[in-house]
């Protein structure tokens, strides 16, 4: 029901903005794509600089083994020093995910954070958090761009560790853990109404 009213509450905002020329965009991120992460973004111009944009994307899909079932949610403010929709940005976003990854074979140690215990264990749980992002939108025709974005952040999680991929034994209960790093990479087809 929660989330429900989240979603309610965000599409009642962005329908009672107006839906002028450079006042909406939807976007699809070509990097989620390549991963078959089901994903969309929406983007509403606020002031003549500022826009929120609100991408969305969940991967329910087992391959062979391995997991990366996941959904996310990543609310965003941007600053546009030009126009919206076009040229330079900055943004502040938030972060809201669950997750169930795992036998994901690596040796990925970066900025002090472990991903190789996804190689022999599975990992269930949520997170939360916050970042900073620069971006930069190509136009490529009126209404088409082509946007890069990357975002560094915090993000505190909690999960439960298991022995194998559906129904091994739980080997450890509700650990917290503080990610720092990247939080956001996009390079996203833009439709601009």
């Amino acid at each position: 029901m929660k989330h429900k009213t989240i979603l309610l509450f965000v599409v009642s905002v962005l329908a009672s903005l107006s839906a002028g020329a450079q006042n909406f965009a939807m976007k699809t991120n070509l990097l989620y794509d390549a991963t078959a992460t089901v994903n969309v973004g929406m983007e509403a111009g606020l002031a003549p600089k500022w826009t929120f944009d609100l991408s969305g994307n969940i991967n329910a899909w087992t391959i062979q083994d391995a997991k990366w079932k996941h959904w996310l949610v990543q609310p965003e403010v941007r600053y546009w020093f030009c126009d919206r929709f076009q040229g330079h940005f900055l943004g502040i976003h938030g972060i809201g995910a669950a997750y169930n990854v795992g036998f994901i074979t690596n040796d990925i140690r970066f900025l002090g954070n472990d991903f190789s215990i996804l190689s022999d264990h599975r990992v269930q749980g949520y997170g939360w958090g916050a970042g900073v992002a620069y971006g930069y939108a190509c136009p490529l025709s009126k209404h088409l761009n082509l946007e890069f974005e990357l975002g560094v952040g915090y993000v505190y999680t909690r999960y439960d560790k298991f022995e194998c991929e559906g129904c091994g034994k739980q080997v450890a209960d509700n650990v917290p853990y503080h990610y720092v790093g990247p939080t956001k990479a996009a390079i996203n087809l833009v439709y601009v109404f």
